[in-house]
């Protein structure tokens, strides 16, 4: 009989500490305030993740047999029947979620279904799956920003339409960053239980490092008179948020960038592993530094207090 912690293997409950940042972050980069939708947005999220995760070893389930036997699937543990109704229930949830939230929520999540299911049945292991796991972070963080926006639009549709629009537009810059980070991580994770790829390694921690400086590069109002803001250098940090959004994109960048430069200089299977594990748990503090950008502060720290939550989970339970 399956036990809870052969669940909680199969569906890395030690990752989710990264997904509700998904939602924050959108709320913020949308310019308002999260509330009831938001959390029906970190629901939503939540539930489609652990889908995945489930649908993901179904779906590699004689793959791991070979190369990764101890996992709950191939050792007997939980019936792949199991798995593969637990991933589909988890969808239906998840969607019916996002339908409480609004019309537009619920579509995205479709899209975010959509993606996640493509990716673990086709195109996990061709040239598109990196791209596809970014889009779907992508639209995570879209989903926290529309369902936010939905609940500040009003009941007219044409309200509804025009917030959400806006706050798409607004959080796209947003969702590019996380979704580049995700597309480094899983380029990485394709080698995890071979090793063997010092380049991809080597190319995530320059994500890193580029990405680090884009969520943590502070803009000031010091540029020419014509009216355009420009960056300033980091020593003329002052207010709040330019602290908190470079404390945060430094801790990403601590948190990603060693176990990436191990994995580049011995590309062995546990470096390797050690690596995605070390990017994944550092989409939070980039989720809080790109919240921090938007300014709001309190989802910041909120994401940052997760940090070693996540890394005391990751030792019990890992991400991978």
């Amino acid at each position: 009989m399956s036990t809870a912690r052969d669940w909680a293997e199969l569906l890395r409950v030690s990752a989710l500490f990264t997904v509700p940042g998904d939602a924050l972050a959108g709320a913020a980069a949308s310019g308002l305030r999260p509330g009831a939708r938001t959390a029906l947005a970190a629901g939503t999220s939540l539930c489609l993740y652990t889908a995945g995760m489930a649908l993901n070893d179904w779906a590699d389930r004689e793959e791991d047999a070979a190369e990764r036997p101890h996992r709950p699937l191939p050792s007997g543990r939980i019936a792949p029947a199991h798995a593969l109704t637990a991933a589909a229930a988890l969808t239906a949830t998840g969607i019916g979620l996002a339908l409480v939230a609004g019309r537009s929520a619920a579509l995205t999540a479709t899209a975010l279904a959509g993606t996640v299911w493509a990716y673990d049945l086709r195109l996990k292991h061709t040239p598109g799956g990196p791209a596809a796991m970014a889009a779907a972070r992508g639209l995570d963080l879209l989903l926290g920003a529309v369902a936010t926006a939905g609940s500040r639009a009003g009941d007219r549709d044409a309200a509804v339409a025009d917030g959400t629009a806006r706050a798409v537009r607004r959080a796209l810059p947003s969702a590019a960053a996380l979704g580049a980070h995700t597309y480094a991580v899983t380029a990485v994770s394709r080698h995890e239980t071979q090793g063997g790829a010092p380049g991809r390694a080597l190319a995530a921690l320059g994500a890193t490092a580029a990405l680090g400086l884009l969520t943590g590069a502070v803009r000031g109002s010091d540029g020419p008179r014509t009216g355009q803001r420009r960056s300033r250098p980091l020593r003329s940090l002052g207010t709040p948020h330019d602290l908190a959004r470079t404390a945060c994109a430094g801790a990403y960048v601590a948190t990603a960038a060693r176990p990436y430069l191990h994995a580049a200089l011995n590309p062995s299977p546990p470096l390797t592993q050690k690596a995605v594990g070390g990017g994944i748990r550092a989409m939070i503090p980039l989720q809080a530094a790109l919240a921090a950008r938007s300014g709001a502060l309190a989802p910041a720290g909120l994401l940052t207090a997760l940090v070693p939550v996540a890394r005391r989970a990751a030792r019990k339970v890992s991400p991978t």
